[in-house]
């Protein structure tokens, strides 16, 4: 075995029995800089990293730092083991893996989750000098969303509540039906879980059911939430002409929020 791909004792088993098809086009592409051994290698633990990332981030991490301890000079590694950290609340290590891979790339688009892993390490002031980094170059709505998510978080947790609802009702009212689904319900739903903390139980039920017509797949956990405040039980229907009606619904809901403001 060549130098460097001896596994260390704390390391999982390189996998055998891997899909490899869950690395993208991109990944294929800087690993053919290493070796043909070494490649095989930091592939197999960089698609069981992405495998296990939403069952097991603690395991997925250390696919990707076994990855990463044979090819730390490629981006796609760091940002393996970036992601995967981030996922495992190892906020410390997280930060590290993206600062280096902020360095590496010189992009500005870590800014958001880096800002989250202050907050994580309760470290919100650093948080907010990064938020507004962010701010200043943010190109998206979902990026600029993410940015406000985090922004608003750490100034719950600096005990500035009423400020947190304030920034989330304003991005609301400024980004209007722009931008992904996704993003838009991510920003409601946050939304309702303030005013739900602040004693609003009305105003969360409204918002959390906003978040729900954005996001018929629950993938924010609105519909929980919505059924747990009220007792409320949501059905979903995948059928392509359902989608349609949620995506008009979706838009018809956001103009009603913005009226009833």
């Amino acid at each position: 075995m060549h130098p460097g791909l001896e596994p260390r004792p704390d390391e999982p088993e390189t996998p055998t029995e891997v899909n490899l098809e869950l690395l993208s086009r991109g990944v294929k592409a800087e690993l053919r800089g290493l070796s043909p051994e070494r490649a095989e290698t930091v592939a197999a633990h960089l698609a069981a990293a992405a495998e296990l990332i939403d069952v097991d981030p603690a395991l997925a991490y250390a696919h990707a730092e076994a990855a990463r301890r044979r090819a730390a000079r490629l981006p796609v590694v760091r940002e393996a083991a970036a992601t995967t950290a981030y996922a495992a609340g190892e906020y410390a290590a997280a930060l590290n893996e993206f600062r280096a891979l902020r360095r590496m790339t010189g992009s500005a688009e870590f800014l958001a989750v880096m800002a989250d892993c202050e907050r994580g390490l309760g470290r919100h002031q650093a948080a907010l000098r990064l938020v507004r980094e962010g701010l200043e170059s943010a190109n998206s709505v979902a990026g600029r969303v993410e940015l406000k998510l985090v922004e608003a978080g750490a100034r719950s947790a600096l005990g500035q509540q009423d400020e947190a609802v304030r920034l989330l009702r304003q991005e609301i009212e400024l980004i209007g039906a722009r931008g992904p689904k996704n993003a838009r319900a991510r920003l409601r739903y946050y939304y309702a879980e303030l005013l739900g903390a602040s004693g609003d139980t009305a105003g969360a039920e409204q918002w959390f059911a906003a978040a729900v017509r954005l996001d018929p797949e629950n993938e924010t956990g609105a519909a929980d939430a919505l059924a747990e405040l009220h007792g409320v039980t949501i059905e979903f229907d995948d059928s392509e002409d359902d989608d349609t009606a949620d995506d008009d619904t979706a838009e018809t809901a956001d103009t009603e929020d913005e009226e009833t403001r």
